[in-house]
């Protein structure tokens, strides 16, 4: 039976006492000491903490790109840890959408087929398919007058919004931010959180990964690591909008 909250939403990720410790010359480096946490349907969590404190080895699991020394992670109820590395990227391409700092776009491609990419690996879409799942992502935040421009024809936030897209167009369980608006001004950078709300008020699951406290305030919990522990994981009832914060700044001048 899956387990739900006080709303009925189901867990789509869960961490138990997790552990991750790399061998680094003579010493053993516990990135992770026993992360346990779970993250259910709909919520959008911040996860915050200075270098050293494990938030990149923690993306990396729960990206699954690498997995725990002990312990147990499960994805929308498949249990990660045991998993070869061919069934991790299966399960990563169905199950997370991935938005990265420097956008990782294919330069010399149209935001299309940027967008097209993740459904290459799904035998579920032909071509027409592909075009029009790409299409309607890209409707979705705001670029459909944009479909086949490439990358140097774009600034950096309809770059990130190509990305989003991207991380949108295989209707995954997860989407998974690694600093997406670090790179961007700050009108950029709200216009940014501005879209990820609206995902989550649409009902996406996010984790937004990130060193800036600043968009704690915008998301509906933040999980805090220091030393390989969690410190904090707080849930936050009235978080910011990120709509207004944008209102409220000051307007562009021109050249």
């Amino acid at each position: 039976m899956t387990e739900t909250n006080a709303s009925g939403r189901r867990v789509v990720i869960e961490l138990q006492d997790v552990r991750r410790d790399f061998r680094v010359g003579g010493e053993v480096v516990h990135a992770l000491r026993g992360v346990s946490f779970k993250i259910y349907e709909g919520e959008f969590v911040t996860i915050m903490g200075t270098s050293g404190s494990g938030k990149s080895t923690l993306l990396n699991q729960l990206g699954c790109l690498d997995t725990p020394t002990s312990g147990e992670y499960i994805l929308d109820g498949t249990a990660v840890r045991t998993m070869s590395k061919n069934q991790r990227a299966r399960l990563r391409n169905r199950k997370i959408g991935f938005v990265f700092q420097n956008y990782n776009l294919l330069p010399k491609t149209t935001a299309v087929e940027n967008v097209e990419l993740p459904l290459m690996y799904n035998g579920k879409y032909d071509a027409s398919q592909r075009r029009q799942a790409a299409i309607n992502a890209l409707n979705s935040v705001g670029l459909g007058d944009r479909l086949d421009h490439k990358s140097n024809q774009m600034s950096g936030g309809q770059m990130q919004r190509v990305a989003i897209a991207r991380a949108l167009v295989n209707d995954p369980a997860v989407i998974l931010a690694d600093e997406a608006t670090v790179n961007l001004d700050t009108r950029t950078s709200f216009e940014m959180l501005v879209l990820f709300q609206k995902l989550h008020s649409e009902g996406r699951t996010i984790i937004f990964v990130t060193h800036n406290p600043e968009i704690a305030q915008y998301s509906s919990r933040n999980i805090m690591l220091r030393d390989g522990k969690i410190r904090e994981d707080v849930v936050n009832p009235s978080p910011l909008s990120a709509a207004e914060a944008l209102a409220a700044l000051p307007k562009p001048q021109d050249d």
